[in-house]
């Protein structure tokens, strides 16, 4: 694309991400002026900016999870698409396909321009918008399943498992982990595509999330609080990884763990969690998708981060472009797989 290189208008702060030329930080993870937020996953999205710029589904799920947080905190839509001058830099947003209201983040500056993927996935999601690639100079992309060891099977497969495993144990409750924001909505919407219809139980934790959703117009059938419901055999319930163990659990007829998780592809996982069924569904790019996108974005440089990046650079090297490591800090995704 020529001009500037992004090396000269992006650094990696204490703060996070960097845009001198625009004043802004990109998912930053402490308290700054402005904040460019690409999804509302509490690893990405903090309290205490003093302006957030996002899309309406991110701004609007930042709201549910984080309330009188965010009262002090400018909020600003930007629709997918649509550029905004900040400084000397132009920025949009599009969508990143990793959960609702999901972006990456376009930077241009003096004809330079650098894409920060944010979290994506290249697999069909009813629950969001689909990845959108950018022809960009730099690609700044997570590598969370960055390992040849994750091709994650389909969606669809995984879910159908759960469905024949409530076939085969009617007496017992499955009680599946799932992350608040993003999981638990698209495991109910692989399982509603699949043709159940029954009402799916949810642990309170999961409520807000799910109600927000619906608001923002994603049907998710039937849904009831599990709490006082009874002991739910033969029924699907969801609730956040920590709650598999909790006291809560116990009251279930006979429940029967399941996580939905990326990381349930490693086994050992599985086993050491005491995970009876174990359903690989991730909102991460496995391995064949995260060289896919490098070769679809044809970026001439890619930077790489969050997860097994050696492997990546590694992979992109061999693919003809420049890749290095960019250390932000980001816990691997530790809680939005919640594995």
């Amino acid at each position: 694309m020529g001009g500037m290189h992004p090396r000269h208008f992006l650094s990696v702060r204490p703060e996070g991400l960097f845009c001198a030329p625009g004043q802004f930080y990109i998912d930053p993870l402490r308290p700054v002026e402005r904040a460019v937020i690409t999804h509302a996953h509490a690893d990405h999205a903090r309290p205490g900016h003093g302006a957030v710029l996002a899309t309406a589904e991110t701004l609007e799920l930042m709201k549910t999870r984080m309330g009188v947080a965010l009262e002090n905190t400018a909020l600003q839509v930007l629709r997918p698409g649509e550029a905004l001058t900040l400084g000397e830099a132009k920025i949009w947003l599009q969508p990143a396909g990793h959960v609702l209201g999901s972006a990456q983040v376009a930077i241009e500056v003096h004809g330079g321009r650098a894409v920060v993927s944010g979290d994506y996935k290249r697999t069909a999601d009813p629950t969001c918008a689909p990845f959108v690639p950018i022809p960009c100079d730099v690609f700044i992309t997570e590598a969370t399943f960055g390992l040849p060891v994750f091709t994650h099977p389909p969606a669809l497969q995984e879910a159908a498992k759960l469905l024949r495993s409530l076939q085969d144990f009617p007496g017992r409750a499955h009680l599946v982990g799932c992350y608040a924001l993003g999981k638990t909505q698209r495991l109910i919407a692989l399982v509603r595509a699949l043709g159940y219809d029954r009402a799916i139980y949810l642990h309170g934790a999961l409520i807000p999330v799910c109600e927000r959703y619906q608001k923002l117009g994603v049907e998710l059938g039937e849904l009831l609080p599990a709490t006082g419901a009874g002991g739910l055999a033969g029924e699907i319930v969801l609730a956040p990884p920590s709650a598999l163990a909790d006291r809560w659990s116990r009251r279930l007829a006979d429940p029967l763990p399941c996580l939905a998780s990326g990381w349930m592809r490693v086994r050992q996982r599985a086993k050491a969690r005491g995970i009876e069924l174990p359903l690989v569904i991730s909102d991460h790019a496995d391995w064949p998708e995260l060289l896919q996108t490098l070769d679809e974005v044809a970026a001439p440089e890619v930077w790489v981060t969050h997860g097994a990046e050696e492997a990546l650079i590694h992979a992109a090297q061999q693919r003809g472009f420049a890749a290095r490591a960019l250390s932000l800090g980001y816990g691997e995704a530790a809680e939005e797989e919640a594995a």
